[in-house]
């Protein structure tokens, strides 16, 4: 099992959503989240004062798949949140030892 967790623009949420449900992904956590890589912010005019915005609003996508599962929702995820701007996002994978589902008591694959 392999946890996967993305960075994405907000504007893009709804579509990895889609192609994620399309390989049949059936369960994720969303998160708003804040950060920059190389973009490194940007400069805004807000009442005549100009001030830096550092940290740019983002989404921390979370995931847990099989091992199976992993090139085709890196894949999902690439298509469904490329632009070919700056500022696209990552995509992280690590490897999770244990699943324990709360209400059932299943665990490992059975509790994804």
């Amino acid at each position: 099992m392999k946890k996967i967790e993305a960075i994405i623009k907000p504007f893009k949420l709804d579509e990895v959503r889609e192609a994620l449900s399309e390989i049949g992904v059936t369960g994720l956590t969303v998160t708003e989240v804040k950060g920059f890589g190389r973009q490194k912010g940007h400069t805004e005019l807000y009442r005549g004062a100009e001030y830096v915005v550092d940290f740019l609003p983002k989404i921390k996508v979370e995931l847990i798949i099989s091992d199976d599962k992993v090139e085709p929702a890196i894949d999902a995820i690439v298509k469904a949140a490329h632009t070919g701007k700056i500022g696209d996002g990552k995509i992280f994978v690590m490897p999770v030892e244990q699943v324990v589902r709360i209400r059932t008591g299943e665990t490992d694959e059975a509790a994804i």
